[in-house]
């Protein structure tokens, strides 16, 4: 079973990339300064592959050469904690850590109700701005002088996320491949810029049918000949960065623990939330002691079972705001191997995916973070 893995915050996270752009186009952002360092170029394209592992990334580079080659020359960055892809295409919008943007999880409690937003349907009573309140990257650059855009598929233009993580760039709406790769070189014509470039492709297909399965393994090199196009389109004077939210790892049903077949998991817990493997726990008053130590009798080795504060003393999060503290679970439970916690009656679409992530394991946190 292997160790977790501890975000790099300020060093070679997902929330350090744009913050690096700007230094790499000659500008500064005000904020923290971080420790990653780009090389100085006219203009930036950021992609990210939403679920490509670094991990995965080595273990079928047959399928993907050209990111594979990249790779293999370069250290890789790592995902936030959980390694989820609201929380990571947050931080990587605001250059903020998990604990300060405030989008903890796929699903996170709504503080002073019962209710749980979930990060990527969002909510209509809950207002965006309010949830994330702090000036994104991209807004920072912009106003440093930078011209930013955001290429994305036109559905999302308005969605909560991306009004939350992505706020202040100028949105192109692009479905299809070749459009998204014409935008981007166009966006990416001009001096001082910054292009966001996002494919979810590879994600779902690792959720519906699992790493390395045959459907996941076509849409790798799929991937990776959209990576290389674009590489080829831009020019060479334009910087290429591909990174990935998260990875991701299947979860075979004998991995898999469902809270509503182990009745006691429940004794104590007024919520569920997160995602099958991590999970937070909002518990019912007087009760969080009771709730670690059933969790873990239950789960024992397969999962970390924490206290919200041992958590956020971990440095998970990273720094944790007040407003953003009562969204973490009273409990956190992270977990190792291929393990999962499920729940059939109130998260049953989560039951049919193999390929599942937002744990600390080396296949979930390690991303690429590569230069071309």
């Amino acid at each position: 079973m292997g160790e977790f893995l501890e975000p790099a915050y300020g060093r070679r996270s997902l929330g350090d990339v744009v913050p690096a752009v700007g230094a790499a186009l000659g500008l500064h952002l005000p904020g923290e300064p971080v420790e990653l360092v780009l090389p100085p170029a006219p203009a930036y394209v950021v992609f990210l592959v939403d679920g490509l592992g670094a991990r995965l990334l080595e273990r079928y580079a047959h399928a993907a050469p050209f990111l594979a080659s990249l790779l293999a020359s370069q250290e890789p960055g790592t995902s936030g904690v959980p390694s989820t892809t609201a929380t990571s295409l947050t931080s990587l919008g605001t250059g903020l850590t998990p604990g300060a943007h405030g989008l903890v999880g796929f699903t996170s409690r709504v503080p002073g109700t019962g209710k749980l937003l979930n990060a990527l349907l969002w909510d209509k009573d809950v207002d965006p701005v309010e949830w994330q309140p702090h000036p994104t990257a991209f807004t920072r650059l912009r106003a440093a002088g930078a011209s930013v855009t955001v290429v994305n598929k036109r559905e999302f233009a308005r969605s909560g996320l991306t009004v939350a993580a992505h706020r202040g760039a100028d949105y192109v709406g692009a479905d299809k491949v070749g459009e998204r790769i014409a935008a981007a070189v166009s966006a990416s014509a001009g001096q001082g810029s910054l292009t966001y470039l996002y494919d979810g492709d590879l994600d779902w297909t690792g959720h519906r049918y699992g790493v390395a399965s045959r459907a996941w393994l076509q849409q790798l090199a799929i991937v990776d000949a959209e990576a290389e196009q674009l590489r080829e389109a831009l020019p060479a004077s334009v910087r290429l960065v591909v990174v990935a939210d998260h990875g991701m790892v299947d979860s075979p049903p004998e991995g898999r623990v469902d809270v509503d077949e182990h009745l006691e998991l429940r004794s104590g817990v007024a919520l569920l939330g997160g995602e099958a493997r991590f999970r937070h726990l909002y518990c019912q008053r007087g009760a969080v002691d009771d709730v670690v130590a059933t969790w873990s009798a239950v789960l024992g080795p397969r999962a970390d079972v924490l206290t919200r504060a041992d958590a956020v003393g971990r440095g998970w999060f990273g720094p944790v705001g007040p407003g953003v503290l009562p969204r973490l679970g009273d409990v956190v439970v992270a977990c190792h191997g291929d393990t999962a916690v499920l729940s059939t009656n109130d998260f049953p679409y989560e039951a049919t995916l193999v390929g599942l992530h937002g744990s600390l394991t080396p296949d979930e946190m390690l991303i690429p973070l590569v230069v071309s």
